[in-house]
C-alpha cells in the first residue's frame, strides 16, 4: 500500500528540490505564490488564545532569509495569522514574541506541487539522468500506453496514479512503490497534451 503524499516540505528541502535559495522562496512567498507555515504553543493575542499550525509574513522574518548567509536562525515574531483566518493576530503574551526557528518553517506538500507544475519543474526534479531509479519508469509508460490505447483515457489524472501504483505493487520485486506525487510529476506532460488533444 503506497504511502500518501507529503503532508509539508521544510524551506530547505524545497530550496534543494528546486535548485534556488530561500531567499527566494521567501521572495515568491512575499507575492503570495504560497504560504510558509509552521506550528506555534499556546500564545494569548489580546484575548484569543492561538496555538497549532500558522501563517507567517516572510517580510517579518526578513533577516533569516538574508543571501549572505550572516542572518540568525531563529527570531521572535509579534504577528501570525491563525489557519484558516483572514486578519493577523498581534502577540501580547509572552510579550516579546514567539520564537521561530528557520528549521520549523514549513511549505504544505500541494502549495509545493502545485507551484512546480505552474512552473514546470518537472525537469529540474529528479529528471537527470545521473542515478539508477529503484523504480521501473519505462515499464509504467508502456503500461500507460497500453492503457490508454486499450481503454481510452480515464475521466481523471488521480485515477489514472491509482492504476499505476497498482501496476507498480504488483510488479515490484522489493515491494517499494512511489508516492503519488512523484508518479504525478512524471505524469503531468502526458496528461495535459492527452487532455489537449481531446
Amino acid at each position: 500500500m503506497a504511502l500518501p503524499p507529503r503532508a509539508f516540505f521544510t524551506l530547505h528541502e524545497t530550496a534543494s528540490r528546486w535548485g534556488c535559495t530561500i531567499a527566494d522562496i521567501a521572495g515568491w512567498a512575499s507575492e503570495s505564490k504560497f504560504d510558509i507555515v509552521t506550528g506555534i504553543p499556546l500564545a494569548v493575542c489580546d484575548s484569543e488564545k492561538v496555538s497549532g499550525k500558522i501563517i507567517l509574513s516572510p517580510m517579518d522574518m526578513l533577516p533569516l532569509f538574508r543571501r549572505s548567509g550572516t542572518g540568525p536562525t531563529a527570531i521572535k515574531l509579534l504577528r501570525v495569522k491563525p489557519e484558516h483566518e483572514r486578519d493577523w493576530a498581534y502577540i501580547t503574551d509572552p510579550a516579546e514574541g514567539v520564537e521561530i526557528s528557520i528549521a520549523d518553517l514549513l511549505i504544505s506538500g500541494q502549495d509545493v506541487l502545485r507551484f512546480e507544475d505552474d512552473y514546470d519543474l518537472l525537469r529540474r526534479i529528479g529528471g537527470g539522468t545521473g542515478s539508477l531509479s529503484p523504480y521501473d519508469w519505462e515499464g509504467m509508460y508502456v503500461t500507460m500506453i497500453k492503457r490508454i490505447h486499450e481503454q481510452g483515457l480515464p475521466a481523471t489524472q488521480a485515477e489514472l496514479i491509482g492504476e499505476l501504483q497498482e501496476w507498480f505493487a504488483d510488479v515490484a520485486e522489493n515491494g517499494e512503490v512511489p508516492d503519488e506525487s512523484t508518479i504525478r510529476r512524471r505524469l503531468r506532460p502526458f496528461w495535459r497534451a492527452l487532455r489537449g488533444a481531446t
